[in-house]
């Protein structure tokens, strides 16, 4: 019996498990907003080209690092509400890869408060999520696990 199940395993095809590593679903909605730099209070970016209620993706030319500190400040929704945080830098886009809409930085942000994540959340539940531009990546400590059972 065992020799069976091992060849019966062996006949299924492989299927990867593909990992996401967000939390929040990005939604592509382009968005005005003020982005500005907490040590010299200098506008660095003023649109949104992602938005989640975790953070957002901002077209900018400033020299920003991983890990500085930003304050944000948007409005969405069809009430006009501002939604004001303090953010990090999370990612810094150089525009080199072939599908980037220039330079910008991916911003997580650290004081929205959770009313006003939730009222985003719902305003994003109507828009589309971006085109993904590369695959996702593959788990396989979860494809190992599909195949063992």
């Amino acid at each position: 019996m065992p020799h069976l199940e091992a060849s019966e395993a062996a006949l299924r095809p492989l299927r990867f498990v593909r990992k996401n590593e967000r939390r929040e679903v990005r939604r592509a909605i382009t968005l005005s907003c003020q982005v500005v730099r907490e040590r010299d209070f200098r506008l660095v970016a003023d649109q949104a080209l992602d938005v989640s209620p975790d953070g957002m993706l901002v077209a900018t030319d400033a020299d920003l690092e991983v890990g500085e500190n930003v304050f944000v400040s948007f409005r969405a929704t069809d009430l006009g509400i501002w939604f004001d945080s303090e953010a990090t830098v999370a990612r810094v886009i150089h525009g080199r890869r072939p599908g980037d809409k220039g330079r910008g930085v991916a911003l997580q942000f650290s004081t929205l408060p959770r009313v006003k994540r939730f009222i985003l959340r719902g305003h994003l539940r109507r828009v589309p999520p971006p085109v993904p531009r590369r695959p996702q990546r593959i788990d396989w400590t979860a494809t190992i696990r599909s195949i063992q059972a």
